[in-house]
């Protein structure tokens, strides 16, 4: 962009609604251009590296972002899928780096992968929490590094069978995307992949596997998959203190009616 005003001119017309484009507006006030690393990062809080996805582009421009800043001031990269271990492992403030992966689009999707590195200190991983949260997004911490994160790891997986059962002749990819838009996605744009199959069975997740861990284990060729053993070492018991089943009725009915007002939604002209 050559001025704030293009900045702006972009964000409001992305036909957002009225109260939403009021807040664009005000941030968009708030962009400038720096002229360098030095003026970009002054009387910084918070640094979010959005550079290229590049292994390289990202060693090199967190260095500077380390050299130049503050020892206090968190170091956050949107990459979708770099760990931290593999961009910082050797910068004298590797302590205050970590992934901070917004979804896109970024100003409408709430979600942000929080990924610490093992290094990274949990002071830092908290205050990029609380800014995530301050900020009206919702921040997903993992536990340990992994490539991908979570998110696209998930959406890899799925991609994967889209893409085999087009090459294989099964399905058209418009058919596939209406088993998402229409199928599958309605119930995950508010519960996720868990709760709702806890809730598809009487006696919750642990019925769910019983009954269906030897379909998906000969569906997928894969003699080795182990549900049972997950749901024993502790996903039983966190989904159980999420979702009680002696409130299943309850939640059928929120998600019963979640799901009325998005068809309708959808249905509208």
């Amino acid at each position: 962009f050559q001025a704030e005003d293009g900045i702006r001119d972009c964000l409001l017309s992305r036909g957002l609604g009225d109260v939403y484009k009021r807040q664009i507006s005000g941030y968009a006030d708030e962009i400038y251009l720096a002229q360098s690393l030095s003026e970009a990062i002054q009387d910084s809080v918070y640094i979010q590296e959005s550079g290229p996805e590049d292994l390289f582009i990202k060693k090199e421009l967190t260095q500077q972002i380390d050299t130049a800043t503050p020892e206090n001031i968190p170091i956050a990269s949107s990459t979708s899928g770099i760990p931290t271990s593999l961009y910082a492992s050797n910068l004298k403030g590797r302590y205050r780096c970590l992934v901070a992966h917004p979804i896109n689009p970024p100003h409408l999707i709430p979600a942000v992968e929080i990924v610490p590195a093992p290094f990274t200190s949990e002071a830092i991983t908290q205050n990029v929490k609380e800014i995530i949260i301050s900020i009206d997004k919702e921040p997903l911490e993992l536990k340990k590094e992994i490539p991908g994160f979570v998110v696209n790891r998930l959406q890899g997986a799925l991609l994967s069978e889209a893409f085999n059962l087009v090459k294989d002749g099964i399905s058209t990819a418009e058919d596939i995307d209406k088993a998402i838009s229409q199928g599958l996605g309605l119930r995950w744009s508010f519960m996720g992949p868990f709760q709702t199959i806890h809730l598809n069975a009487p006696e919750g997740i642990a019925g769910y596997v019983e009954r269906y861990e030897k379909m998906y284990r000969e569906m997928f060729n894969k003699p080795d998959m182990d549900w049972s053993s997950v749901v024993k070492l502790g996903l039983e018991e966190e989904l159980l203190n999420l979702y009680q089943l002696s409130d299943r009725e309850k939640h059928e009915k929120e998600r019963d009616d979640k799901l009325t007002k998005l068809f309708l939604h959808k249905i509208k002209p």
